[in-house]
């Protein structure tokens, strides 16, 4: 997988989501903004992309997503949990209707116990209240490749939300609220259920 899966799946996702009126944000991590750079490198792509955080320390992403100090300390920044916060605050704070985040250890250091090189978390969340998460382990393949590949899976997920259905009577911030409170509910042991969105 490379840059011209990523191209495509850009393409076809920036096709979709003007087809149905839908806005994307980005919040990365390990990818450094690549997410947002093959979404933007497409002619067209303002009628969607709204904007990209980078947020590469914990500081960034509590600053910029208002992910709580108290879940980088009990989860670390590499975990499902820190991946929903990320989207759910990519989400409230641009007031789009799909975002999507990345966090992960590209390599070839940065490696922990339980969480060797190559762990990658992803979370997508959507206006109507979905919430997706997904964790590969791409092994020690070279930053280069853990990065290209974390880009290629975070667009599969934006494609997947977007396929789905939107609640477009509800205001955005509103529903960015909702998912912000159900991501403070959930107990330690993890932070949202995962919902698989409809296909079709």
């Amino acid at each position: 997988m490379g840059g011209s899966d990523a191209r495509a799946l850009s393409r076809s996702l920036l096709d979709l989501c003007r087809m149905r009126k839908l806005t994307i944000a980005t919040a990365e991590s390990c990818t450094g903004g690549l997410v947002a750079g093959a979404l933007t490198d497409i002619p067209g792509s303002s009628d969607v992309i709204d904007r990209g955080f980078v947020t590469y320390s914990n500081d960034a992403k509590r600053v910029m997503l208002g992910v709580e100090a108290s879940t980088l300390l009990n989860f670390g920044a590499v975990s499902k949990e820190t991946a929903t916060a990320m989207a759910v605050g990519a989400l409230e704070r641009a007031g789009v209707d799909l975002a999507v985040s990345i966090t992960g250890i590209a390599g070839p250091g940065g490696a922990t116990p339980g969480k060797p090189v190559g762990l990658v978390h992803f979370a997508a969340a959507a206006r109507d209240g979905r919430i997706i998460h997904r964790e590969h382990r791409f092994g020690a393949i070279g930053r280069t490749a853990v990065r290209q590949r974390s880009v290629v899976e975070a667009l599969r997920m934006l494609m997947d939300l977007a396929r789905g259905p939107q609640a477009a009577a509800k205001p955005r911030r509103e529903a960015a609220s909702r998912l912000r409170s159900r991501v403070a509910r959930s107990p330690r042991r993890g932070a949202v259920k995962r919902r698989r969105p409809p296909r079709g």
